[in-house]
Parts: structure tokens; C-alpha cells; sequence
């Protein structure tokens, strides 16, 4: 085992004094994950309280487990996955058991094959199943110390990691000074002073004069029971202090009075032993070679370093050890600069160029106090280097140092808009500010200026869809037109897109629009890229029949667009087909993207290409099949931290027609979404409310929502939302808003030739119509009907049937009537369904008021779900799991529920029992 951090409990007898209750807890943990189960433990509290020796208690009970260890450390924290290369070197012998993609992505971070940088949660799934694989073989205890100083690369797939293990008989436990964000809503335990008679024991254990009672409650007290305070005491105080009471450790915080009591023994020691205290303190790996080497460089010898010990404070062994982590940030803080910068030095000298080229690096940054390019060029090639790992935190912390050490203003701008761009995409916002700002003040040649202005462009983007980027990237993507064209053009659709998806007015979209309407056509036959930008442009500035030609050219580019293009920006053109009123490509083009994603391990944006799947699968009435999708995005969304609008949860629950469900839903999204700018998401919300509320015939606030999404600028959302307002207006007898929102609708709907458009504009206009809504409605019914747009279809026959019944026509009403009943029972909008049995039972007919009939698949989980219609698809355990960032193991557990929830035994019953219900 790791001996770093051995001692810390000074013993096993006094390191878990009063700490009963918590060994009795890791017993519990180690028992549950030798019975086949996952446990997870975030053991967090001071220095010196003991967590280490809590740690140490649960390795020495994991007999016949295999043990797996990492520690954080300090000097580490910006080597990217350098914790998590610690706790998994011992398993690389199996990475040919995983999947390629996940071999791959593991194989890259760890700096063992070259290839681009793979998403971290693909990481994070490589090493669920690398655990879950080794598990099969013996449980496993992974403990991973120091958690706070985890670098934020192996913190954020370690994270990954735990929320996700489930039936897999591995332990995860950390350690850590903190709650530390990336483990946040981990089971937890805090460990705390020890009470009182517990503390006056250890206490007792290492005095050896008599102490007056008082004189122990306030040493006690003042300690509050921390047993490393209370150990230090006696190398701290002389006898007559300790026994009068006199010389306590300060009035600093704890950590620091603890460090002062290890910074006095530090000082007692000769001169060369603090030197080579300094020389260890500054290695993190913890490698005797590299120190020893580092300290004959420096004229340090064992003869005169170890002559007289170093009081306990280091230890040589396999590794160098320290006392305490307290003793590593004393002997490291109180050193003079210039015996620092001069001990990084030595350890870069020694440091393999080639092996270990990063740490090298940072060596000669520590040890450089003035601007140096030689230093600074081999950061930036760290910061390569880590970027080509995924290592983006990393790849940040090596340009911020470089660029402090670049004296060439226009080189330091380049750098900092490089340290800027890497900041933003790790997530650290400020950061990304503070570097543009370097780059603002130092850029040189325009075209340093203008990325910088659209990096600020997409920060604000970041931030939500709101009314300032827009125009910012339109800034940008002006400015960037005589130096990189192809990046001045993807930029001007990422403004069209951020205008359209939720700016509160649309005067930012015909600006944006007008510009690209201005853009020079490209050499050669145009792109899908570029077929986009027209059509789009022309849709805003010349309406929909001067667009369509294009529009319908850019659609069937973008189906043959290459996957590399379509992850940079197809995120932005994805509503094309919806614009078009195209159901069954809208249905389709989503899922090759998707596939794409997945094959090439890009899957940031998932979520979003999710959400442009499941609303389609909603709209055309497949309820359980957009449950299943809204669950994998939920978890996709959560295993990247980029919580998204849920769209398609909205637009399922208001179809469903439950009411508690929908609005609170509703309610939710429109206060959250608001208050972030996130304007598209407000829009959708309102869109889902008046879908519910025209579903349970309340009008009057299915208009009001239904109003409030026309005026969004949202142009997909606001399209979709006309139907609603033309429904709602004409049922509350507002014939002007009815009127109105009929010529927005026939605006969109009438120039595309698709069923769906001409079925929803029929079905409208027989709302609005006195003498033709007969024929209206026959339209409606018959082209709807061509369409997949099941619940549409359905709507038109409940409308038919309440103008047939309010014309006296009850033979024809019921027909129709009965036909929505049963069309709305069998897709699930309860609403809708009870609208019209109440309209069935006006004209006479006795119908009784049932829901559809629940199948036993109806009794599974919507990850449940997921998994048995893959498992029905033909995909394997692995397969399984990559779709869903779970382990083989925890698809082996799910299914074993599955097969029970459906009274089957094997795969190839699922197709019966799922039949059409999921």
C-alpha cells in the first residue's frame, strides 16, 4: 500500500480512538460490497482528525479484496488525470477488455497512444467498466486520500464514476479536507474531534507529567479534540508549558496552529535536512531517485541530511514520506523564495525530458522568476499535450503560467487567448474573462482582437440564450470575414441560432439575418453549411416561399453532410426539417447523428440532438419510447454537468394531460429557465401549457400560454404554438386573435406541400370557417392521417366530432368522437381522452370513462424501459451500457429485474413482451 500518508493516525490504537462508530460503518460498507454491491463514502473533516487512519482501518478489513490507492496531491493538482492514473495503473493489463472507444479514450488520457481528446464522461465510463471487469475477478476497494488535491480532470470522472456504480462489487472511498464540488451528493461522513473523554485519553497516552484538570479541558477545548493537535502538544510544549498550561499553539485556525507545531521542529533541524525537506516537499511523486538526485545537484547528502534524523518528519522507504500533508506545506511555505526556485530547478534537471515532459515543465515555471520564453514555449506545449488528453483544467493552468512568463506582448496575447479559450471550455468562466482581458490589452493585429471579442461572444452564449450574444457573435463573425471565412460562417449560424432559439425580439434575427444575406457566395458547389446560411437568412428577410427552395437543398445536404461537420455546428441548423413541416425526416435525420456521435466518442452535445429526437417520438403519440429518451438525457445531462431545458419532458407530461405533473413541471421551468436567460426554454414551457390546458378545455389559459409563446422569437416553438392559439381563441370567441394567429400559421404551414403542414392548416381553418369547415376537417383527417403525427390526427377527429355534434349531425359526431376516445386512450393523453367521452356522452352515447389498459411492461422503470428495447435491438451488456454510462455488471442487474417485472428468462422474449407498449 501507499506509505505517504502512514503515521497520520500515530498508530492503529490511538488513530481510531473513539472512532467505534465509524469503523462499525466501513465493516457495513466492506460486507455489502463482498455480497455483490456498490458503496460509495466521501469521509471528509480537518487535518489531523483522522481520516487517514479511517482509511487505513477500512484496507486493513478488506482481506481477500483487491486495494487500489491514490492520493491527491498539492503540486499535482494541474497534471491532468494524474490521481486517476494512480488508482488505475494496476488495472492497464485489462484495458483490451473494454470496448475500443473506452480503451481509447483511457489509453489517450494516460499519454499511451495519440488521438484527439476524448469527451471526460467517456473516460469516466472506460473506468466504470474497467472496475466493474476487474470486480468480476474480487471485490474491490478503491481509496482515494487527499481528495481535495485530486487534479479537477480525475475529480470530475472519478465523480463520474460513483454516481454510477451500482451492482458492482466496488467500493469507492475518498478522503478529502472538504465536501469538494465534483463529489457533492455522494454519501458522506464527517469526522469530527474526538469527545471529550476520548481526547482526554489520548491526551493521558502522550504526557508524561500531571497535568491539573482544568489545564486538559482547555487544552481540549482549544484543540477541539483534533488528535493530531493533541499529539503535537508534546513535541510542541515544554514540560513546565504544558503543565502550567502556558505556550498553546495561537490563535490562528487549526490547520495552522497544527502546521506552526510541525514549522518548529522543522526549524530545530540542521540546515541540509531542511533542505532536503524542501527538496521532497516539492517532488510530488514521491520517488527517492528523483529526490536524492535533485538534492546531489544541490550538494545535499544522506551523510549530512540523515545524520541526526529528521524528527519523524520524513520517512525514506519505497517512497518518500511525509509525516502529515501539514508537513509538506510547512517545509514548502516557510522556505525562502530563492531556495524554492532553486529546488525546482534541480528537480527539473533531473527530470526525464522525455518520460515525463509536463512535470518537467512545471519545475522549471516554479523555478523561473522572471519572464522566460524558453519556459514558457515548453508550457504551451504541456498545455498541448494536455489538451490532446482531454485534459482541458490542465491545458489552462499551463497557458495561464506561460502566458506570465511570455515578455512578447504579441505572443502573450496569442497565449492568452489560447489560456481563455481552454478556461471556457473547462468551465471556469473568470478565468476565461481574466485571459481575454490580457489578450485585449496586448493583441497586436486585429485578428488577435476579433477572437478575442468572439470568445466573449461565447461566453455570453455559455451563459444562456439571452439578448446580448446574439449580437456579439454577429460582431464577431463580421469582423472575422477577410481572415478565416469558414470560421466567420460557422459563427454567423451560431448567432442566427442563439437569435432564433430565445432572443426576447426578433430585431437581433433580421440583423443577423440581413447579414448573411450580404455574404460573398462560396467557391464552388455550396456547402451544407452554406445552404444553411442562405436559407436561413431568407427565411427571416423574405418569408418562407422565397426560402424554401434553399431550405429544402440545405435539408438534404445536411442528411449527406460529413459527421466531422455536423458536430461542430448542425446543433444550430436542427430545426431545418421542423421549419419544413417534414415529420418523418425530423423523425430520422436525429438518430445518425446520434450514432455518429457515439461511434466517434463526441458526445458533449448529445443532449441536445436527444431532445431534437424525442420530441418528434412524442408528437407522433410513441409515450413510452420519449420517456425512455428523456431518461438517457436526463443522464446525459448529468454526466456532463450541462443541465439543459427538458423540452420533451414539457411537451409529454401536458400531452399526457397530467395536470399536478405538467404545471408543476411547467411552473418549474418557466421560474429556472427565466432567471438564467435561458428564454427558449420559458417559451417551451409556455407551448406545453397550452397544450394542457386545451386538452382539459380551460381556454381561456390555454390562450394566455399560447400568446405568450407566439411572441418568442423562438421560431420553432412559436410555429408549433399557433395551432394552440388558433384553438384556444376560437373556443373563447376571440375571433381577432383566432384570425391572426390563422395567417401567422398559414404564412409557415402553406408553402411547404407536406401532410403536416396542410393537415394542421385544414384542421385550423375548419375552426375559423362557417361554410367549408366540412371539408376542412375531411383534409385534416385525411392528410394527418399520411402523417406519423398520431395525436394530431386524433385532435382533428375530437374537433370534427364536437362541430358535428354542435351542428346535429350525433350519427357522424359519434363516429368521429369515438375514434379520438380511442385513439387518445390508447396513445395516453388522458385529457384529451376525457374531453371527448364528455363530448360522446352529449350526443347520448353511455361510454365509460377508462384509461388505457397497463401492460406489464408498463410496470418498468423508464431506464428500465431503455434498457429492454436495446436489449430487444440486439445489443450486448457493453453496448448497453455505453448508451447509458452504466457498467456491464449494472445492465446485467437491471435486466435480472426486467426479466422478473416481465415474467420472462431469456433476450429473446423481450420482443413479446415488450410488444408495442414501449
Amino acid at each position: 500500500m501507499d506509505q505517504r500518508k502512514r503515521g497520520a493516525g500515530h498508530g492503529d490504537n490511538v488513530g481510531l480512538l473513539g472512532r467505534g462508530s465509524e469503523c462499525a460503518l466501513l465493516d457495513q460498507m466492506i460486507a455489502a460490497v463482498r455480497m455483490g454491491e456498490s458503496r460509495v463514502l466521501v469521509v471528509h473533516g480537518a487535518p489531523g482528525v483522522g481520516k487517514s487512519a479511517l482509511l487505513e482501518y477500512a484496507e486493513n478489513s478488506a482481506a481477500g479484496m483487491r486495494v487500489l490507492r491514490a492520493v491527491g496531491v498539492e503540486s499535482e493538482m494541474e497534471l491532468a488525470f494524474a490521481a486517476l492514473h494512480q488508482l488505475c495503473a494496476p488495472l492497464l493489463d485489462r484495458l483490451e477488455s473494454l470496448p475500443a472507444p473506452q480503451r481509447d479514450a483511457l489509453e489517450t488520457v494516460f499519454g499511451m497512444r495519440g488521438g484527439r481528446p476524448p469527451e471526460r464522461f467517456l473516460v469516466g465510463l472506460a473506468v466504470l467498466s474497467l472496475l466493474s471487469d476487474a470486480s468480476e475477478e474480487r471485490p474491490l476497494l478503491c481509496v482515494v486520500d487527499d481528495a481535495q488535491w485530486m487534479d479537477r480532470a480525475s475529480a470530475q470522472v472519478l465523480g463520474f464514476v460513483a454516481r454510477r456504480l451500482l451492482a458492482e462489487s466496488v467500493a469507492l472511498v475518498f478522503g478529502s479536507r472538504q465536501r469538494a464540488q465534483d463529489l457533492l451528493g455522494l454519501p458522506e461522513l464527517e469526522i469530527t474531534g474526538l469527545k471529550a473523554a476520548d481526547a482526554h485519553a489520548l491526551l493521558s497516552s502522550v504526557t508524561h507529567v500531571r497535568i491539573d484538570q482544568h489545564i486538559r479541558d482547555r487544552f481540549v477545548a482549544e484543540t477541539r479534540g483534533n488528535p493530531l493537535a493533541l499529539l503535537e502538544l508534546r513535541g510542541e510544549l515544554a514540560v513546565t508549558q504544558m503543565a502550567g498550561g502556558f505556550g498553546l499553539l495561537g490563535t490562528g485556525t487549526l490547520p495552522g496552529r497544527i502546521e506552526q507545531s510541525f514549522l518548529a521542529r522543522i526549524e530545530s533541524l540542521p540546515e541540509q535536512t531542511r533542505l532536503l525537506l524542501l527538496i521532497a516537499a516539492a517532488e510530488p511523486v514521491g520517488d527517492p531517485s528523483l529526490v536524492w538526485r535533485a538534492a546531489e545537484r544541490l550538494g545535499v547528502t544522506p551523510a549530512t541530511a540523515l545524520a541526526s534524523g529528521t524528527d519523524g518528519l520524513l520517512e525514506f522507504n519505497v517512497r518518500v514520506i511525509f509525516r502529515h500533508p501539514l508537513v509538506r506545506s510547512a517545509v514548502y511555505g516557510s522556505a525562502k523564495e530563492g531556495d524554492r526556485r532553486a529546488v525546482h530547478l534541480a528537480l527539473a534537471e533531473v527530470t526525464d525530458a522525455q518520460a515525463d515532459p509536463d512535470r518537467r515543465a512545471w519545475h522549471l515555471a516554479s523555478a523561473t522568476a522572471a519572464p522566460d520564453e524558453t519556459v514558457a514555449a515548453e508550457l504551451e506545449r504541456s498545455a498541448g499535450r494536455a489538451q490532446a488528453r482531454g485534459g482541458l483544467a490542465a491545458a489552462a493552468a499551463f497557458l495561464q503560467r506561460s502566458v506570465a512568463l511570455t515578455i512578447d506582448t504579441s505572443r502573450r496575447a496569442e497565449r492568452a487567448l489560447a489560456a481563455a479559450d481552454a478556461g471556457l471550455r473547462a468551465g471556469d468562466i473568470e478565468a476565461a474573462r481574466r485571459f481575454l482581458d490580457i489578450a485585449d490589452r496586448d493583441a497586436q493585429s486585429e485578428f488577435q482582437r476579433v477572437r478575442a471579442h468572439l470568445a466573449r461572444g461565447h461566453i455570453t452564449f455559455s451563459a444562456g440564450f439571452n439578448n446580448e450574444a446574439p449580437l456579439m457573435l454577429l460582431t464577431a463573425a463580421q469582423r472575422l470575414e477577410p481572415f478565416d471565412m469558414d470560421l466567420a460562417r460557422e459563427t454567423y449560424l451560431i448567432a442566427w441560432a442563439s437569435a432564433s432559439y430565445g432572443a426576447a425580439n426578433r430585431d437581433s434575427l433580421m440583423a443577423i439575418s440581413r447579414a448573411m444575406r450580404e455574404l460573398p457566395s462560396p467557391e464552388g458547389s455550396p456547402r451544407a453549411l452554406d445552404l444553411v446560411l442562405q436559407g436561413h437568412a431568407l427565411l427571416i428577410t423574405d418569408g418562407r416561399s422565397a426560402a424554401l427552395p434553399t431550405l429544402r437543398r440545405a435539408m438534404a445536404a445536411l442528411i449527406d453532410a460529413p459527421l466531422q461537420d455536423l458536430l461542430k455546428w448542425s446543433w444550430a441548423a436542427g430545426g431545418l426539417t421542423a421549419l419544413l413541416w417534414e415529420d418523418r425526416i425530423m423523425a430520422e435525420w436525429p438518430v445518425r447523428v446520434i450514432e455518429g456521435m457515439r461511434t466517434a466518442g463526441a458526445l458533449s452535445e448529445l443532449p441536445i440532438y436527444l431532445h431534437a429526437l424525442g420530441l418528434p417520438i412524442v408528437l407522433s403519440g410513441e409515450f413510452a419510447t420519449a420517456a425512455t429518451i428523456v431518461a438517457e438525457s436526463e443522464a446525459v445531462a448529468a454526466a456532463t454537468g450541462v443541465p439543459m431545458t427538458q423540452h420533451t419532458q414539457l411537451l409529454l407530461t401536458a400531452l399526457q394531460g397530467q395536470e399536478a405533473e405538467a404545471s408543476t413541471l411547467i411552473a418549474a421551468t418557466i421560474e429556472e429557465a427565466g432567471a438564467s436567460g435561458q428564454l427558449n426554454g420559458v417559451a417551451s414551457a409556455h407551448w406545453a401549457a397550452a397544450v394542457l390546458y386545451n386538452g382539459l378545455a380551460r381556454h381561456e389559459q390555454a390562450l394566455s400560454a399560447a400568446q405568450a409563446t407566439a411572441r418568442s422569437a423562438n421560431l420553432l416553438v412559436s410555429q408549433w404554438a399557433l395551432p394552440e392559439l388558433v384553438e384556444a381563441a376560437a373556443r373563447v370567441g376571440d375571433d381577432t386573435v383566432a384570425h391572426g394567429a390563422l395567417e401567422g400559421l398559414a404564412d409557415s404551414a402553406e408553402p411547404c406541400d407536406t401532410d403536416w403542414a396542410q393537415g394542421i392548416l385544414a384542421r385550423c381553418r375548419a375552426l375559423l370557417s362557417d361554410d367549408a369547415a366540412d371539408d376542412f376537417y375531411r383534409e385534416a383527417i385525411e392528410r394527418l392521417g399520411r402523417t406519423i403525427l398520431r395525436p394530431e390526427l386524433a385532435r382533428a377527429h375530437l374537433l370534427y366530432g364536437e362541430w358535428l355534434r354542435r351542428n346535429r349531425r350525433g350519427a357522424e359526431a359519434r363516429v368521429h368522437l369515438r375514434t379520438a376516445y380511442e385513439m387518445f386512450v390508447s396513445i395516453g393523453m388522458e385529457a384529451f381522452a376525457e374531453r371527448a367521452r364528455r363530448e360522446l356522452l352529449a350526443t347520448g352515447e353511455t361510454v365509460r370513462k377508462r384509461k388505457k389498459g397497463a401492460s406489464t411492461s408498463e410496470e418498468l422503470t423508464a431506464q428500465e424501459k431503455q434498457i429492454a428495447l436495446l436489449v430487444r435491438d440486439g445489443l450486448s451488456n457493453p453496448e448497453v451500457g455505453a448508451h447509458l454510462f452504466l457498467s456491464p455488471r449494472t445492465v446485467e442487474w437491471h435486466l435480472r429485474k426486467i426479466f422478473t417485472k416481465l415474467r420472462i428468462s431469456s433476450r429473446r422474449q423481450l420482443g413479446d413482451a415488450l410488444g408495442g407498449g414501449v
